[in-house]
């Protein structure tokens, strides 16, 4: 079993950034892919970006250049740092995992609309970040 716990959300004015922790017990140290989703009030959960046990990653095309996703093995932390952040970025952002399977092996690896919930295990609780203009 895997537990998430997510930190680090709150308010910030347009160009801020801030950066989400999550915080992972019962990961592998090989074989595993962790993504930041969110979701708005009224909008479907939208994956954020992605990152494999081997440091591959990736990003939603919302996101690219703006936000960076990270992981500490040694915390068994993971972090999505988000600069230059818009109010369009107001979400509950939520840490997920697959514990059996790199990212690159996920179903909808190579669709536009990857990370992809379908595709992840286990979920925090999230943390809101609310972006004002």
């Amino acid at each position: 079993q895997v537990q998430l716990v997510e930190s680090g959300g709150g308010s910030v004015q347009s160009g801020g950034s801030l950066r989400l922790s999550c915080k992972a017990s019962g990961l592998t140290y090989s074989g595993y892919c962790m993504g930041w989703f969110r979701q708005a009030p009224g909008k479907e959960r939208e994956g954020v970006a992605s990152i494999d046990s081997d440091g591959s990653t990736s990003y939603a095309d919302s996101v690219k250049g703006r936000f960076t996703i990270s992981q500490d093995y040694d915390k068994s932390t993971l972090y999505l740092q988000m600069n230059s952040l818009e109010a369009e970025d107001t979400a509950m952002y939520y840490c997920a995992a697959d514990l059996y399977r790199l990212c690159r092996f996920h179903a909808y690896y190579s669709s536009a609309h990857y990370p992809h919930r379908a595709d992840f295990d286990y979920w925090g609780q999230g943390t809101q970040v609310t972006v004002s203009s």
